[in-house]
């Protein structure tokens, strides 16, 4: 850990007593520990995509709510108050975060899972899910919304491109700083992050018979704009008092905390997943389509050429423009192309993508966009290096390949998804599925917008 790094708002310098090691008897006692200087970190600005300029106090206070030390007193009120008073704490791991937990145990994914899992419930979680499924959601309403869009297209100049939705360091850029230019185009589906809050605290308290607000649900993700994420008002209930996604953390935190726990990987007992839809869940780790992310690109524009051509592809063969995070697709028939698609990921490949959209010189009907080069795998929650804060290659490297390891299963193809659809949601098409399943980005007010002046310690 760096001992002097930008967080929001200020600067931290962590005292010597902050930076001794955890005492023994609190390992001992499997007691998170609360006393740590880890527990008290906040968000690092050289690690986020955001900066001063669009964290708001309000938001700032919400998101330093979010770290190990607000667990560890959830937790420890747990052990101390009423049982009739306890939350039931929940875990959901994004599938992008497991590799990082493989490589650094030294495991395969489905073993390295079964290890965090089995730590995780050590401390007093009760269930632990990963996100898969929430996912599955997000890509299947994405796909919709696409061939609507593209229905639309010659009366509806808003319509096309169409950009992905699930990253929300690109969201946020585009409400406060591209505005109107970007956030009509922007998919309407919600991110697997907050497909699974809505999962958690409505399909499944309902499921356990408990009121949302005895639940306290935290995700495990490689970024840090994932607690950015959870903090926007549309994904807080006013009325029960409960968000759907309490607490972010990335998988750097967790594991950090287990060394500070000095936590023996021996020790720890392999313990399987929890499944939403109880032993009727699928048990086998699986992946979606996509280098190092979900893979929207690859579904949508498989989905999008069924649907619209009638034509089956099996394998989708990319052409590389600027680099390895600028890369096209195009559907072809009789010398026609039909859609073509781009995968644009890291913000300096995203500026040449809006500056091409201001002279509209834009030719793709849809665009995956994420902040992070290389995917979410390279999320800077879990893909730093020790020292500098810069974003470790060889790390990256065993990630993707750990990730590329796990089968991949099409979200169309999953029994569980349906089921949802119809038990949960009322029907793909029904008011509630779109209420739980999408919402709306808008251009933030000027009083809220970010120069368009590039922070220097951001590493674009």
């Amino acid at each position: 850990f760096s001992l002097d790094r930008r967080v929001v708002g200020t600067t931290v310098k962590p005292s010597d007593e902050d930076r001794s090691s955890v005492p023994e008897e609190d390992v001992a006692n499997g007691e998170v520990p609360a006393s740590s200087h880890l527990l008290k970190q906040q968000v690092l600005l050289s690690a986020c995509l955001s900066c001063e300029g669009c964290v708001s106090e309000e938001e700032s206070l919400k998101i330093s709510q979010q770290n190990l030390e607000e667990v560890a007193r959830v937790l420890g009120l747990n052990k101390k108050c009423d049982v009739s008073k306890h939350q039931v704490l929940v875990v959901s791991v994004c599938p992008q975060s497991l590799p990082f937990f493989a490589v650094k145990y030294g495991l395969d994914i489905p073993e390295a899972t079964r290890k965090l899992c089995g730590f995780l419930k050590s401390l007093g979680v009760q269930y632990v899910f990963d996100t898969t499924l929430a996912a599955g959601f997000s890509i299947l309403e994405s796909q919709r919304d696409f061939v609507q869009r593209y229905s639309r297209r010659h009366h509806d100049s808003q319509a096309l491109p169409m950009f992905t939705s699930s990253c929300p360091g690109w969201i946020r850029y585009a409400e406060r700083v591209l505005g109107s230019l970007v956030t009509p185009h922007i998919c309407t589906a919600r991110s697997p992050q907050q497909i699974m809050g809505c999962l958690v605290k409505d399909y499944f308290t309902k499921q356990q018979k408990l009121s949302p607000d005895k639940l306290y649900h935290i995700m495990v993700a490689p970024c840090f704009d994932k607690k950015l994420e959870a903090v926007r008002e549309e994904f807080y209930n006013s009325l029960l008092e409960s968000r759907d996604v309490d607490c972010v953390l990335t998988s750097g935190e967790v594991f950090h905390m287990m060394e500070q726990m000095k936590v023996s990987l021996a020790d720890l007992d392999s313990v399987p997943l929890d499944h939403v839809l109880g032993e009727a869940g699928d048990p086998a780790l699986v992946r979606h389509q996509g280098r190092g992310s979900e893979g929207f690109l690859e579904h949508i524009f498989k989905y999008a050429a069924s649907e619209l051509f009638s034509l089956d592809v099996e394998e989708i063969t990319y052409k590389t423009l600027r680099n390895r995070d600028f890369q096209e697709v195009c559907l072809e028939r009789d010398g026609e192309v039909l859609l073509q698609f781009a995968s644009v990921y890291g913000f300096r490949n995203i500026q040449t993508l809006v500056h091409r959209m201001r002279k509209g010189h834009v030719p793709y009907q849809l665009v995956e966009v994420l902040s992070c080069p290389g995917g979410c795998v390279s999320g800077r929650g879990q893909a730093q290096g020790e020292t500098g804060g810069r974003v470790d290659k060889a790390l990256v490297q065993q990630m993707e390949e750990a990730y590329s390891s796990l089968p991949v299963r099409l979200p169309d193809t999953n029994p569980g998804l349906h089921f949802l659809y119809q038990d949960w949601l009322e029907g793909q098409d029904s008011t509630h599925a779109n209420t739980l399943l999408h919402t709306q980005y808008t251009q933030q007010s000027p009083s809220q917008t970010l120069t368009h002046t590039k922070p220097p310690h951001i590493q674009w």
